[in-house]
């Protein structure tokens, strides 16, 4: 189902960056004459040498090589998270703003941007747990899907971007577990990347780290020992310690290409030396999975989650191939597996661009930038100006927005560039497969077969662009979208700002005081006409942001509405955003107050929609 939006929520503020804050970045780059050493981004990136992970290994202490740090003894780093009390909303925030960090360090076409996204998350003390825990995380459940390394280090879930064992060292952790042997391993990942490992879901045998060439071949070139992470797991098996498992594995739709997925708590049961397939001595570890946990997700370490359909044919449910009619680049089927209500076209006609009232006087086309082809240098681009001085969005994926901002300028009709510049990325086709789907207590919800990674354009709210005062008189209308945008960007009804650093056209400006500010004056009519982003529910955590953007004009009062991935959102998870009313705020045609209860069932649901 969907509401009348009285204010569409945007992801908690973020730190404002710049383009000069750009320059800076890219000025560090070029003046770094060496990389820090627990980043090792030599270690990767120089292929020419011989890469292993002892090699470099031997280099640190066990306690160094780490991202994670202890902070006043705390478990999390309570600043950053202040404002959020359940712990898997401060994962959400983490991840949120690691994401931002790591598009910023591809926007300014930084070495290893993964890897300079984390150094930023650590200057903000940002990292969620920076002391090393054993057994389970708070907000991070089995089946929870990390899409990179660099992920689970911003976290603290596991803290060795490359190393295989994370464990603690006893200069930093022996005054807090003084009954135990160190150092001690608290998490692995299995990635395949030995060649004696063996997983059998349930029951593992892991091969311990060290002599092992990571330039791809997954050969043993030389003996392990039983220091650092072998010793931890040893001591693992020898206190009964549970060590946390992550399994990576290959996904062609995440923007890393692998995704790691945590599958719970196992137990060292044994651990011995042998000669391996290269003819090296190998540790191995067999490890068991603790009883009483959620069912695993993955399983012989392929990727599962639910069963995604490769033709119409394999969809169960199914009561429509396409409800586009063919309008969309993709097909959109849809499917009822809940109760025999059909989906009917009838009263409901499909469109992928807004029609317009003949009330609605739509402002002629903006001038637009002189660049040709692509737009590459926001110094010449008229329309990077106009977003701040840069793009708002990296050419990454097919284009991603760095982070939510008050509105974002894209490229028009009238500007030089082409259809693939990247600041057109809203205009582009649909890019995801997506299916609408019944739901038990929600009625029709949407959801992709397709990994969308954070910061993508899922699609724009389609419809009748019609004047909120011709709409005020029509019942039961539950499709109506305020464009709020200028409302927003002035904090008015206690609607919640995003990012700035727009240079706000002055016709805009001088209008703002024109009429009853706090009332959107336009709003997109999707009931009988629209597109699939009427379906798309509400959830008081959602995955996704609303974000106003211009494109032909400049008139913010009538913005394009779209709808972003705020988070890397996996395959067949429901696709919502943040409807926003005001509780109160709808009444009925008797004038009473009208109350509709949510059923997200989101962790801080608010229970009522309004």
């Amino acid at each position: 189902m969907a509401g009348r939006r009285k204010r569409a929520k945007s992801p908690e503020p973020k730190e404002r960056r710049s383009s000069s804050r750009v320059q800076e970045l890219r000025q560090k780059e070029r003046d770094e004459k060496e990389q820090l050493a627990r980043e090792r981004v030599k270690f990767l990136s120089d292929q020419s040498s011989e890469l292993c992970d002892d090699a470099k290994e031997d280099d640190v202490s066990p306690n160094e090589g780490t991202l994670s740090t202890m902070r006043n003894g705390e478990d999390t780093n309570l600043d950053f998270y202040a404002n959020e009390e359940d712990p898997h909303l401060k994962v959400r925030r983490n991840l949120r703003f690691f994401n931002t960090q790591y598009l910023l360090m591809v926007q300014a076409k930084l070495s290893r941007p993964d890897l300079k996204g984390i150094t930023e998350v650590m200057k903000a003390n940002a990292v969620l747990y920076p002391r090393k825990m054993i057994g389970d995380l708070p907000g991070i459940d089995v089946g929870h899907r990390f899409f990179s390394r660099a992920e689970m280090v911003a976290v603290g879930f596991h803290s060795h971007w490359l190393n295989g064992i994370d464990y603690m060292g006893a200069v930093e952790y022996q005054r807090h577990y003084a009954n135990y042997q160190f150092p001690l391993a608290v998490s692995i990942v299995m990635s395949g990347q030995y060649e004696d490992d063996l997983d059998n879901a349930d029951v593992v045998t892991y091969t311990g780290q060290g002599g092992h060439n990571l330039t791809g071949d997954k050969r043993q070139f030389k003996d392990q020992e039983l220091v650092r992470g072998n010793l931890g797991l040893k001591n693992c098996f020898e206190h009964e310690v549970p060590v946390r498992v992550i399994r990576g594995h290959d996904c062609k739709s995440s923007y890393s290409k692998r995704v790691y997925t945590y599958d719970g708590l196992y137990t060292v049961v044994k651990y011995w030396a042998e000669k391996g397939v290269s003819g090296f001595t190998v540790y191995k570890y067999q490890l068991k999975r603790k009883e009483g946990q959620p069912e695993l997700t993955t399983n012989q370490v392929n990727f599962m989650y639910g069963r995604i359909p490769k033709s119409t044919s394999e969809i169960q449910g199914l009561v429509c191939e396409d409800i586009s009619n063919g309008l969309e680049s993709k097909r959109i089927p849809a499917t009822n597996r809940v109760d025999e209500t059909p989906f009917s076209s009838s009263g409901f006609t499909y469109i992928n661009s807004l029609k317009i009232e003949p009330n609605v006087k739509i402002p002629k086309s903006s001038t637009g930038c002189n660049c040709r082809g692509n737009c590459t240098d926001p110094k010449k681009c008229a329309c990077a100006r106009l977003n701040g001085g840069n793009f708002p969005y990296v050419d990454l994926n097919d284009g991603r927005l760095i982070e939510p901002r008050d509105v974002v300028f894209e490229c028009g009709p009238n500007c030089g560039c082409g259809p693939e510049c990247v600041n057109r990325t809203s205009q582009k086709r649909l890019r995801f497969h997506l299916e609408v789907f019944r739901s038990p207590k929600k009625g029709w919800a949407v959801r992709s077969w397709d990994f969308i990674p954070a910061g993508s354009p899922v699609c724009e709210y389609i419809g009748v662009l019609r004047r909120t005062d011709d709409v005020d008189t029509l019942t039961d209308n539950d499709y109506i979208f305020e464009i709020d945008c200028q409302q927003t960007m002035q904090g008015l009804d206690g609607r919640q700002r995003r990012l700035g650093d727009v240079a706000v056209p002055m016709d805009n400006k001088a209008s703002e005081s024109n009429g009853d500010e706090s009332a959107p004056e336009f709003c997109i009519d999707a009931g009988s006409t629209g597109n699939f982003a009427r379906f798309i529910n509400h959830s008081c955590e959602p995955n996704l942001f609303v974000q106003c953007v211009l494109s032909s004009h400049q008139d913010i009062k009538l913005a394009r509405v779209v709808l972003f991935a705020a988070d890397n959102i996996p395959p067949l998870q429901e696709l919502t955003y943040d409807y926003g009313y005001t509780l109160d705020s709808v009444h009925g045609p008797d004038g009473k107050v009208k109350k509709l209860t949510c059923y997200c069932g989101a962790v801080n649901c608010r229970k009522r929609l309004y």
